[in-house]
């Protein structure tokens, strides 16, 4: 339907698109250079909001009528590997690559380097599991760590603490990080001595993350 233009004062009433009937109504922000709308798709029975002049297309954010809030271009990814790392290198920092993606919402991860890109000034949720194997006595300790542009965080394991060879040991690292638009992310591992033997089980090895705010 179409609607006047209105400049300034007040509307004292509510005001009412549509007539009760199954259509798509919406309003159009007509902007210098992006228009936005807000909508009604009637078909689906959610409240639009996104990009465009043009209901449905690029959406930013949809409510249902159970009040259920989706962001489809929000960042968020899930990667895991597609297998197993084998004798992982020993005395030096090996970034891991997930190369398998389970799913990558805004495109911002990059599963040939294994880095994520922030698009957006923000605070994002990165989260990590795994399971290391063949872990032997010799090795002094091993570290994990969240490597990002702001800073890094790390965990710590002493293998001392193993009195013989450990076939398998879980482990998962999270943190809310502070970043910034283009900063980037990634996961790497630090052998400190000890035989060149442990293994990284791609079943249960994941890197993830999304912008909480």
């Amino acid at each position: 339907m179409a609607l006047t233009k209105v400049r300034g004062g007040a509307i004292d009433n509510p005001l009412t698109l549509g007539g009760g009937s199954a259509s798509d109504n919406s309003i159009i922000f007509d902007g210098n250079a992006q228009d936005f709308h807000i909508g009604l798709d009637d078909s689906a029975d959610s409240l639009t909001i996104g990009l465009g002049s043009t209901l449905g297309t690029t959406s930013h954010m949809v409510i249902d009528a159970n009040g259920h809030i989706n962001k489809p271009l929000q960042p968020a990814f899930l990667a895991k590997l597609s297998s197993d790392i084998t004798n992982i290198a020993t005395d030096g920092s090996v970034t891991i690559v997930f190369d398998s993606e389970i799913f990558d919402q805004n495109a911002d991860y990059n599963n040939s380097n294994g880095y994520f890109t922030a698009p957006v000034t923000g605070r994002y949720a990165i989260y990590f599991n795994t399971r290391t194997d063949s872990i032997e006595t010799n090795v002094t300790w091993w570290q994990w760590t969240i490597g990002a542009s702001n800073r890094n965080i790390s965990i710590l394991t002493s293998a001392q603490q193993f009195d013989a060879t450990t076939e398998q040991f879980g482990q998962n690292i999270s943190m809310i990080l502070d970043m910034d638009a283009n900063d980037t992310v990634h996961m790497s591992w630090y052998q400190n001595g000890g035989t060149q033997s442990i293994d990284i089980s791609n079943h249960v090895t994941y890197f993830g993350g999304y912008l909480v705010c």
